[in-house]
């Protein structure tokens, strides 16, 4: 199957709302069904569908990310993108993207002239960019309540 790397989609505020009570039905279904597949039932001619509880997850934070208004990106991890594609999906300036890439900070390879970045890199570099942030985050909340400035 051919594997097509899309921009994200984002919904209007109807879609927002329409996600928002979807997610309520398929995390009430998670609950009440902690282990397993699961039936996923489309009005349809062709009835129910039964997906791996994998699925049914990530469902979920899909419908939770665009319940809050956000746009949503689902790439593969084992597709490799360009830089530009990289790039937008870390939200930085393909130039950032390739600093970041020849410091060594997320793993590429060459085809030709051209790099190429694995998607499951560019996730593990967001990652562990994310718990620095995090941390840092927290060591500013402790020395702003040490100096009494909260």
């Amino acid at each position: 199957m051919a594997v097509k790397v899309v921009g994200p989609v984002g919904p209007d505020e109807e879609e927002a709302e329409a996600a928002a009570r979807a997610l309520e039905r398929v995390q009430a279904y998670l609950v009440r069904h902690p282990d397993g597949e699961g039936r996923l039932d489309l009005d349809d001619a062709e009835g129910a569908v039964t997906m791996p509880r994998v699925a049914f997850e990530l469902l979920a934070r899909v419908l939770a990310h665009l319940a809050s208004g956000q746009s949503v990106s689902i790439v593969p991890v084992d597709v490799e993108l360009t830089t530009q594609q990289a790039a937008d999906l870390l939200n930085v300036s393909r130039p950032y993207l390739i600093g970041l890439l020849e410091a060594g900070e997320i793993q590429y390879r060459k085809v030709g002239t051209k790099r190429r970045v694995l998607a499951g890199s560019l996730v593990e570099y967001k990652r562990r960019d994310d718990l620095h942030r995090r941390e840092v985050a927290d060591e500013l909340s402790v020395l702003t309540q040490e100096m009494g400035l909260d």
